[in-house]
């Protein structure tokens, strides 16, 4: 698992790359509490080379969505696939996130 940050214009963005499974999310957090503490504006997570996500996943994804509601930010996610799309329907989450 591999994450990319960008910052540029006061929004972050946050590019996915592999499988984000329990291992890579404990592996991750360190670099997505970063992001959770400059979530006062935009940030975009980045799934377009997202290829699988996990429950585990998608509490990094809870915990930067309620960062961000705190300090007055929101969080975009863009570019999920058929599966993952899936998983976001079946646990709500399309109805949680801005899905680009």
């Amino acid at each position: 698992m591999e994450v990319k940050i960008i910052q540029e214009n006061g929004t972050v963005t946050a590019q996915l790359i592999g499988r984000l499974d329990t291992p890579a999310s404990l592996e991750i957090a360190p670099q997505m509490n970063a992001v959770a503490e400059q979530a006062g504006g935009t940030v975009i997570l980045d799934c377009t080379e997202l290829s699988y996500i996990s429950s585990s996943g998608l509490r990094i994804f809870l915990t930067l969505r309620k960062a961000a509601a705190d300090k007055g930010g929101k969080v975009l996610v863009r570019g999920i696939n058929n599966e993952i799309r899936t998983v976001f329907m079946m646990t709500g989450f399309l109805q949680l996130f801005e899905i680009q």
